[in-house]
Formats: C-alpha cells, sequence, structure tokens
C-alpha cells in the first residue's frame, strides 16, 4: 500500500457514515445476538478459537451479519476475501476460488470467502462455490436477509452452519446510540450531544431492532441541529420524528401498551370488525412490531375463535405466516391485512377450546382403560387377550358409521367437540346429528 492509497483509506474511513465507523471491530463489542455469540455458545468459541467451519448468516437488515463477518475477519488467521452477490459474477469467483487454490497449496492457508447477499446469486453460481466448500478450499461464510432454506442450494446449507440473527432489542439500540454519542474517536463525541431519555426511547423503538436505521438517524439528527446558548446538542422527540419524518407511535413492546393493542387486535378479529383489526394491525406495524408475532397471533384466532365454522381461516393465516417470512416488509403489510380480514369476517365457532375440557377430564381421571375391542389386534399375542375383539369397522355401514363405544367407559356419554350453528360448523352439526339418528332407527 502506497502512501496516497493509505490516505484515501483513512479519508474514506472517516468520511463513512456513523454506521460503518461504529462498526464494532471485537467479538466483545458486538451488542445483541448472544444467543449466538455469547462467550458459552458455540460460534463465539469457534471465532476465538479460529476453527470456522462454512455458515450462513440469516436475519434482517441491521441486525449484524456484515458486522459479524468483519469481526471474525479480524480474528482470523485465514485469508479473508468479500463479494457482494448482487455484482459479483462469475470471473470475480474465478479470480476469489484460484487465489483459495493457490494459497492452500503454496503456505497451507485457509481462505474465508463472505459473500453478501447470497440469496442473489442463481442456482448455477451456486452450485460453482460448492466443491471449493465440499474440499476446503474455502471456508463459506454468507449473509443473507431471506430464509437460506428457501433462497440457498440445499447442498451448501447441508454443508453449513445456519444461524439466525434477530432484531436488536430496544436496549440493544440505546446502548448503541449512547456509544455512539459519546465515542469520541469513531462517533459523535466532539460534538458534544445529548438526547433526552423520551427521544432515546422513541428512537430505539421505532428503529425496529435495525442499528444501521437509529445510527443514521442519530447521525442526522447531531449534524442538522445548531448547538443551544450552554454550547451543546440537545436530541428531543421532535427533533428526532423531524428527522426520521415519522412520529413516534407510543407502542412499548414489553409494556402495557403492547398487550392492551395485541388484546385489541384479537378481540376486533373475534368480534367480526375487520376495520378495527386493520387499525390495530396497523399500529403494531407502524411501531415496528415484529411480524411473525402478529402471524402466530392471527393463527391462534383462526383455530381458537374461528375453528371448523370456516376451516379455511386457518389454511390463510398459516400461508400469510409462510408468505411473510418469504417476502418481508413491506409487501408483508399486504398479506397480513389478506388473513386479518379473512379471519375477522369469517363465521365464528370456539369449539375447538373443548381440548381444555378434554385435559382437564385427562387430568382429573388419569389413564383410564381403552375399550378392548379398539385396541390392537395386530402386535404378538393381541388376539389372546382378546384385543380388537368385537371392533365395527365403520365403512362396512350406512354413511360410514356405527354406534360404538369409542371413549373409555367411565366417560360414556361425554361431550367434548360442540359444534355451533355458524358456517361449515353448521353442517358437521347437522351431518353428526343425522348419521347417529339414522344409525339409531336402523337399530330398532
Amino acid at each position: 500500500m502506497d502512501l496516497f492509497e493509505y490516505m484515501r483509506n483513512a479519508n474514506s474511513e472517516k468520511e463513512s457514515p456513523l454506521a460503518a465507523r461504529m462498526r464494532p471491530r471485537t467479538l466483545d463489542e458486538i451488542v445483541g445476538q448472544q444467543h449466538i455469540v455469547g462467550k458459552d455458545k458455540l460460534l463465539y468459541r469457534a471465532i476465538k478459537a479460529d476453527k470456522l467451519s462454512s455458515l450462513i448468516l440469516y436475519g434482517p437488515p441491521g441486525t449484524g451479519k456484515t458486522t459479524l463477518a468483519k469481526v471474525i475477519a479480524g480474528a482470523t488467521s485465514s485469508e479473508f476475501m468479500q463479494i457482494n452477490a448482487t455484482v459479483a459474477g462469475k470471473k470475480e469467483m474465478e479470480a476469489v476460488t484460484d487465489k483459495a487454490k493457490e494459497l492452500a497449496g503454496m503456505y497451507g492457508k485457509r481462505t474465508i470467502l463472505f459473500i453478501d447477499e447470497i440469496h442473489r446469486f442463481n442456482k448455477g453460481q451456486q452450485d460453482y462455490l460448492l466443491p471449493f466448500v465440499e474440499d476446503g478450499t474455502i471456508i463459506l461464510i454468507g449473509a443473507t436477509t431471506e430464509n437460506p432454506y428457501f433462497e440457498v442450494n440445499g447442498a451448501l446449507i447441508s454443508r453449513s452452519m445456519i444461524f439466525e440473527l434477530r432484531p436488536l432489542s430496544i436496549d440493544d439500540i440505546k446502548e448503541l446510540i449512547s456509544r455512539a454519542l459519546k465515542d469520541t474517536d469513531r462517533g459523535l463525541g466532539a460534538y458534544e450531544a445529548d438526547i433526552t431519555d423520551e427521544a432515546l426511547e422513541g428512537l430505539a423503538d421505532i428503529s425496529g431492532g435495525d442499528a444501521r436505521h437509529a445510527l443514521n438517524a442519530i447521525e442526522l439528527a447531531v449534524m442538522t441541529t445548531d448547538k443551544s446558548s450552554d454550547g451543546k446538542i440537545h436530541i428531543t422527540l421532535p427533533i428526532i420524528e423531524e428527522c426520521i419524518q415519522k412520529r413516534v407511535v407510543r407502542f412499548d413492546k414489553t409494556g402495557d401498551n403492547h398487550y392492551d393493542t395485541i388484546s385489541a387486535f384479537i378481540k376486533s378479529m373475534r368480534g367480526s370488525d375487520p376495520d378495527a383489526a386493520l387499525y390495530y394491525l396497523a399500529k403494531m406495524l407502524y411501531a415496528g412490531e415484529d411480524v411473525k408475532f402478529i402471524a402466530r397471533r392471527i393463527m391462534i384466532c383462526a383455530s381458537e375463535d374461528v375453528g371448523n365454522a370456516d376451516p379455511q381461516a386457518l389454511v390463510v393465516a398459516v400461508a400469510a405466516a409462510q408468505a411473510v417470512e418469504r417476502i418481508g416488509m413491506p409487501e408483508s403489510n399486504l398479506i397480513l391485512a389478506q388473513a386479518v380480514t379473512y379471519v375477522a369476517t369469517a363465521p365464528k365457532s370456539n369449539a375447538a377450546c373443548g381440548i381444555f375440557d378434554a385435559l382437564d377430564t385427562v387430568k382429573a381421571t388419569g389413564s383410564l382403560p381403552i375399550p378392548t375391542h379398539l385396541q390392537d389386534a395386530h402386535y404378538k399375542g393381541a388376539a389372546k387377550l382378546g384385543h380388537g375383539v368385537g371392533y365395527k369397522y365403520a365403512h362396512d355401514y350406512p354413511n360410514d358409521y356405527v354406534k360404538q363405544q369409542y371413549l373409555p367407559y367411565e366417560l360414556d356419554g361425554k361431550e367434548f367437540y360442540k359444534p355451533k350453528g355458524n358456517g361449515y360448523e353448521a353442517k358437521i352439526k347437522e351431518h353428526m346429528a343425522r348419521i347417529k339418528k339414522e344409525a339409531k332407527d336402523a337399530d330398532m
């Protein structure tokens, strides 16, 4: 590196956005993701021991995928190379693999290849890497915002460890903002700026777990705010809202307002009010609620409050949950809205809650004996014990139904599932009543 290149690199680093300048340089500087980089975790130990195998880092933007890759680069004795799948082609990949083979052959040195946005590679490009990953010429670190099980070659997946990075918590974001405001070397410490608790909480909340978004916002706030009479820059909530062009919604994901909002959301779907349900959905989305959490609540409501009154409600809810994971935001707004309005307008029944009565009965009565005629007759010695004897095969009878004892005899006549008269469940109720009546009439 000559003097001019050194100066270019130095100036580039100094002029980089705050999020790039504040990027952690060591494992101990990483905020959040302790489920994978905590000191007792496999990835932490592997990085410290410089014994990495290929891995895929999967998570939403701003959660530290590139940061973690760069920390690995600083901690490893291996050659570290980086390409971006959005711009890299066959020529760049061949150059990397040729260099890796040369280093391995001449110096016995491993090569770690970091591929950002690896899901952008087509199948042919991913297949090209496979033999080099398989024989150890390259240790692959892929980063993706998409579910790797859908977007990355199955052969690469099978040879890699998958680590899911989660959105940073509000406390994690607050720590990063405070660290940036105090750091005089890489951060904004020289500007003598402070931030009110309200503004700090609001910015951390609205960032939706995205560290880059939060740091870009605080940098803009500091750089565009004049100093006060005391010579300091004071960042308030109105300044934050102006910088991010978004009003901070009072929606604490860990407090009462969170539970009140999700409660109103579920009760609106249960109460067949699609307008209210969409409003509370919008409130949660605007405040940065985890879309997977929202999707889970819709699925639960589809079973608990709709059930067999419209069996398609659960199908729609599950499909929406899967689509949300594959597509991401902001398009998932529409997917969630479709599922919410379907569940809200579907006929309602909570008859599936009969499971709780069944559980209470099992708890109270213990393991009651199964009627002998229902027991398995195929294993050795079963016939001698009379198991299966007297069982009536339902399909041999009209309507594919025959009355016989299915519940334990001690629970004869007990009802757990009580279909209601709404939607498809009305047909279920009518069907069950009809076949039982016809079977009874046939016995008379």
